[in-house]
């Protein structure tokens, strides 16, 4: 689930979102099937499960680059954040302090050194619930970054692993805009796999709020770095 790309909240894959049950939430999201209440500010933009976001012209891309347009899995959704474009964009892309602010990131490795850039590798976990199909676990996440372009955009991509549980592909965008108040934050993000094509709308149900709820801890996060 590295990945690629949550109002939401998605295990990113080379982006993130993943599972929430009760108090912890999947950063995977991906389709939404069902009516989730979303984090103040978030907006859900987009989601649909079924034969992908081909014919949607407004996908988000970096550098070109975009989702999975045959992808039976996508979730789009955006949040204002009350912050400086670069202070988002620090608090996002230093992912070694992504388990400080994001409820859901038990662990994170950075696997080379230096800022997120083409070739970046990092790995980290989050919790999976049980769902009628799958049993708890804890998915590990390989995340590549393929695209990048300072405090505007990042793409990234991966697979998510635990047991019981596999999602083959996971491809996150992310945009980042200044405008008048702060910061707009638009994320988009598709998942590929035998096991949750199978089923996607348990994989709906169960990943959806992810790509929310890691935007409210994003704005939590980079909004409390700008307090006075």
């Amino acid at each position: 689930m590295v990945g690629s790309g949550r109002s939401a909240r998605s295990v990113g894959f080379g982006g993130r979102s993943w599972w929430r049950s009760a108090a912890v939430a999947v950063p995977l999201v991906a389709a939404g099937l069902v009516g989730v209440v979303a984090p103040a500010g978030a907006v859900t933009a987009g989601s649909s499960v079924g034969p992908g976001l081909a014919a949607q012209s407004a996908s988000l891309t970096c550098l070109g680059e975009g989702t999975d347009p045959a992808a039976k899995l996508h979730h789009r959704t955006e949040i204002l954040i009350k912050a400086p474009l670069r202070t988002v964009w620090n608090v996002q892309t230093r992912v070694a302090g992504w388990p400080t602010w994001q409820k859901s990131v038990t662990s994170m490795k950075r696997l080379d050194p230096g800022p997120l850039r083409p070739g970046s590798r990092f790995r980290w976990t989050t919790p999976a619930p049980a769902t009628p199909s799958t049993p708890a676990t804890t998915l590990v996440v390989t995340s590549t970054v393929h695209q990048a372009v300072p405090g505007k955009c990042i793409r990234w991509s991966g697979p998510a692993i635990g047991e019981g549980l596999r999602i083959d592909e996971g491809t996150h965008i992310w945009n980042f805009t200044k405008v008048p108040g702060g910061t707009l934050v638009r994320t988009e993000e598709s998942w590929t796999g035998a096991q949750i094509e199978a089923d996607p709308k348990t994989a709906a149900e169960n990943l959806y709020p992810g790509l929310d709820f890691w935007l409210a801890d994003l704005k939590t996060a980079a909004e409390a770095r700008t307090c006075p």
